[in-house]
């Protein structure tokens, strides 16, 4: 082999073996940030519940998250909403990656409508919580990666 196929066959590995890499990693953190914007909006659904416990006629809403994670993950297109009335307003980033909001139905009704149950929305507000701190300390986990890599650490 001579020694000009070797350096393109050699940077041809390098250049490839790279690429292959990189997009591994824009695959995984491009996942992370899809379900950390998936748990932000849901803590702000859980947020809303528990603020409007005591208010008549509310209903408690939340996603379904697998669903909305594996939906978001097989998109590669932001989702919008469907206006099916033309007084309809889009929403300002309120709704990332298209999931769906869904009503929870009580365990035991109330007099007044209200549909929040006070110790469902806290548990699930720090399970929220916690899976978001996860997700977190993983894309920052793989910077930390990244950076010592780069360093040659």
């Amino acid at each position: 082999m001579s020694l000009a196929r070797f350096v393109l066959f050699y940077l041809h590995t390098i250049f490839f073996g790279f690429a292959a890499m990189n997009s591994r990693i824009d695959d995984e953190i491009g996942f992370m940030s899809k379900a950390l914007n998936l748990h932000a909006h849901r803590q702000q659904l859980l947020a809303g519940n528990i603020a409007n416990a005591d208010t008549p006629g509310y209903k408690a809403v939340d996603i379904d998250f697998s669903k909305a994670l594996k939906a978001a993950v097989g998109s590669s297109q932001p989702v919008g909403l469907n206006a099916t009335a033309p007084g309809h307003l889009q929403p300002k980033g309120g709704n990332p990656l298209g999931a769906q909001t869904l009503y929870r139905q009580p365990a035991q009704p109330s007099i007044d409508g209200n549909t929040v149950d006070m110790d469902v929305e806290r548990t699930q507000f720090i399970d929220n919580a916690i899976r978001y701190q996860f997700a977190l300390d993983r894309v920052s986990s793989k910077f930390k990666t990244l950076e010592l890599a780069l360093r040659g650490q």
